[in-house]
This record gives C-alpha cells, sequence and structure tokens, in this order.
C-alpha cells in the first residue's frame, strides 16, 4: 500500500472521529446554559405538556434566585398557568424564542398554530375577572422574553371573554422583549414604574393592548404591531372595532414610542388625563400607524409640552363618523404633526377643539368628504391651528375655521383644484396657498 492511499485512510479516520465527537458534544448540550445564573422551570417540575397546571413550577424557579437574580429558562413546549406569576427583582424568565414568531393558523389554515413549535404559555387563570391580578407581573428589573401567550379559552368566533391584564410592569426598568401575544383581552399594563421598555411584541388585543400611566421617568415603546392574526371573525373582529383601545397613554413624562402599529380598532391612539395621578402625556412618537380604526388618534388632554408625532401613517374608514385626528373640547395641551400621512374613505382628517394648539406641517391628505358633503379636511372648532407645507390631493374644502378659534395660521400649502378655506375665524393667517386651478 502506497503512502498517499495510507495518508487518505487516516485522514478519512481522523475526520470520522471528529464528527463523531462534535455529534456527542451537540447531543449532550442541556436546553440552557450550565450556570449558577441559569435554571430549568422543569428542575422545579413543570411539565410544559398543555395540561398540567404549572403556575406552581414556575414560581417556585423564579424565587429560587432569592435577592441575587438570575434567569429562569423555559425548554420549548406547551405549559398551563391557571394561577398568577410574579417575576422578583432582577429575575429574567425566558423561553425558547429569539424574535418574535408568527402563530396564526387559527386564522389561516396550514400555518402554525400556538404550541407547534417554541415556548407557549396556556393563559387561563381569572377567566372573566377583568380587575384581577395580572397573569404575569414584572418588578424591578425583571424581565420576560422569547415566549407566546395565548388564552385558549377565547372563542375565535364570538364577543370575547373579559380577563385581567396579560402583563403588568412595576417598579423601575422593567423589560418585555420579544414576546407573541396572540389574543389577550387586556395585554401590557405599563403604569406605576419607571424607564420600563417594552420590544418587539406582536398579536392581537381585543379590548386593551398597552396601557400607560402614572409614569415620572422616560418608558419606552419599540416596534410593537396589533394586527389581527387570531381571527377576523365577524362577531369578535366587529366587537373588537367599536370597543378596542390600541394604545393608551396618560400621565407619564415624555414617553418615547417608536415604530407601532394597529389595525381594526375603535381608536388607535387614545391621549388622556390622568386616571390614577395627575398630568397627562407628553413624548416622541416616530413612525406609528393606525390602520382601519374608527379614529387613529383620540386627544382628550395633553401636556404642555406637547405630543410630538412625526412620520406617522393614519387610516380611518370604519364606525359612524370615521376621522383620523379628534382633539376634543377638554385639551389645553400641545399637539403636532410632522410628515404624516392621512387616506382611506373618511369623513374628515381632523376635528380639532379645546384650547391647545394642534400643528400640522408637511403632511399628506388624500382623501376625505366621502359622501361629497362639503367637509373640511381639518376642521378647527377652537382653540389654536397651526397648518403649513402640507399636499391636500382631494377635491374638497381644505381647513375650516369656527368662530371660537382663538388663533389660526394655514399657509404655504398646495392643493388639488381649487383653494378653498373656510375661514370665520376673527384672528388668523392664511396666506400662500397654491391650487392647481
Amino acid at each position: 500500500m502506497n503512502r498517499t492511499v495510507i495518508l487518505t485512510i487516516a485522514l478519512l479516520i481522523s475526520a470520522n472521529i471528529l464528527f463523531g465527537q462534535e455529534q456527542r458534544r451537540r447531543a449532550d448540550i442541556r436546553p440552557y446554559p450550565e450556570s449558577v445564573d441559569v435554571v430549568s422551570v422543569t428542575t422545579f417540575g413543570a411539565k410544559g405538556d398543555g395540561t398540567t397546571d404549572d403556575t406552581q413550577a414556575f414560581q417556585k424557579a423564579l424565587d429560587s434566585f432569592g435577592k441575587l437574580g438570575g434567569t429562569v429558562y423555559i425548554p420549548r413546549g406547551t405549559y398551563l398557568l391557571a394561577g398568577s406569576i410574579n417575576i422578583p427583582q432582577a429575575v429574567t424568565l425566558k423561553g425558547s424564542i429569539e424574535s418574535v414568531p408568527s402563530h396564526n393558523g387559527i386564522r389561516n389554515e396550514g400555518l402554525p398554530k400556538p404550541g407547534d413549535d417554541g415556548t407557549t404559555l396556556l393563559i387561563t387563570g381569572n377567566r372573566g375577572n377583568e380587575s384581577a391580578a395580572p397573569a404575569i407581573t414584572l418588578n424591578t428589573n425583571s424581565t420576560l422574553r422569547g415566549v407566546v401567550m395565548y388564552w385558549p379559552t377565547q372563542d375565535p368566533e364570538k364577543i370575547p371573554e373579559a380577563f385581567p391584564w396579560g402583563i403588568a410592569m412595576r417598579g423601575k426598568n422593567p423589560a418585555l422583549l420579544d414576546i407573541e401575544m396572540l389574543n389577550p383581552y387586556n395585554a401590557i399594563d405599563a403604569s406605576k414604574n419607571e424607564r420600563a421598555l417594552i420590544r418587539n411584541i406582536s398579536g392581537q388585543p381585543l379590548r386593551r393592548g398597552i396601557f400607560v400611566d402614572g409614569i415620572y421617568d422616560i418608558g419606552r415603546i419599540e416596534n410593537v404591531h396589533w394586527n389581527p392574526w387570531w381571527s377576523m371573525k365577524p362577531t369578535l373582529f366587529k366587537w373588537q372595532k367599536e370597543n378596542g383601545e390600541a394604545f393608551i397613554f396618560e400621565r407619564t413624562d415624555w414617553h418615547y414610542v417608536l415604530n407601532t402599529f394597529c389595525f381594526g380598532y375603535k381608536t388607535g391612539y387614545k391621549f388622556g388625563a390622568s386616571s390614577g395621578s395627575r398630568g397627562a402625556c407628553n413624548g416622541n412618537f416616530l413612525g406609528i400607524g393606525a390602520d382601519a380604526c374608527h379614529n387613529s388618534i383620540l386627544v382628550e388632554q395633553s401636556a404642555p409640552y406637547g405630543l410630538l408625532i412625526s412620520n406617522g401613517e393614519f387610516v380611518a374608514m370604519d364606525g359612524v363618523d370615521p376621522t383620523m385626528v379628534v382633539v376634543t373640547e377638554a385639551n389645553r395641551g400641545n399637539v403636532r404633526f410632522v410628515n404624516c400621512a392621512f387616506w382611506g374613505p373618511c369623513n374628515q382628517n381632523a376635528v380639532i377643539a379645546g384650547t391647545g394648539t394642534v400643528g400640522f406641517s408637511d403632511c399628506i391628505f388624500v382623501q376625505w368628504d366621502r359622501n361629497k358633503e362639503g367637509r373640511a379636511a381639518i376642521q378647527a372648532k377652537s382653540g389654536t391651528i397651526v397648518v403649513r407645507g402640507c399636499d391636500f390631493m382631494s377635491q374638497a374644502p381644505q381647513v375650516s375655521i369656527d368662530e371660537k378659534v382663538s388663533r389660526a395660521i394655514v399657509s404655504e400649502n398646495t392643493v388639488k383644484g381649487k383653494v378653498n378655506i373656510i375661514n370665520n375665524g376673527k384672528n388668523t393667517y392664511v396666506q400662500g396657498n397654491i391650487g392647481t386651478e
């Protein structure tokens, strides 16, 4: 046997030995890192079979670190939580999912359903009691990430049953990351905390999506998408569009909100006076969207420092009087829209009241006055209105200014057809608007 053949055989044998060692090494990998800082819920008795109540096993695992903190890992499986769990300070509860998954197989046959893959939590506790304890509560420096949350007793063809909040965020710096909340009645209570982080969340909340109130230090909400992935059956979806509120902001000091979206709600983004403390919302809202809502934006109250809304996209077409932006009589603060687009077969794009200031700059208004009634795209009833550098693309009145408006500036806008500004105000500046006719 020559040296070349012997060398070839030796190399093949060595490769096979190394391959076998690698395969054995992979087979020996635990489903969670081996560390004193990480434990598995299965070690504490969780079954993950979808029928055994794993609530107590989860809580034992979460409490096992004491005050030192650590990570509780949930291996892939389906875990029934018939009660509520509390994630202690500095503890992370982590599933097997590294980015937000999609499980819309209940709506669309042939696609993945909850429990088909990854880590799924079945939530059944406190059914019918909206004011009961949340399914999961986070505290200071605690985190929930990488799981699917599913409410299996909800019927996709019926008016939904009430449940308490799926998640409540308390303390300082709680975090939610990479979570699919497929069909919660109430999804996330993000009140009474400081610097909460909500990032990469998707699902179809039926009554309320995210509720923010009592925040005295900056909170962050990023990449949250509420879409009807679970059910668009007529009875349920009609109820959702008549009652649902996707994002609710009350007292919060300078919230940062980026890349959020909702589809099919009564109200997309609601800004109100606090129900639990004093004050209202001010914040920075970039790249937000609302589609197929009765009202995309409802402002009942805003802080003097303002709601700064940039690069938004808003569509209204449903309900008795579909309107993208409604600012009520109660508002005393500032609301500013910059580089936003408004379209869809609505009655009007904005109705403005109150004593505050509302501004639209470099915005696009595509459709309004769907029934050809002579309605203006922007209807100013009272307060101060500023409309500058916008493009109006339908041949209908662009802006109407009522007698109760204290100040109005409508300038340097472009319109399709004739400029038609209905001006009944006493303290107005209407100048430099150009049409195609």
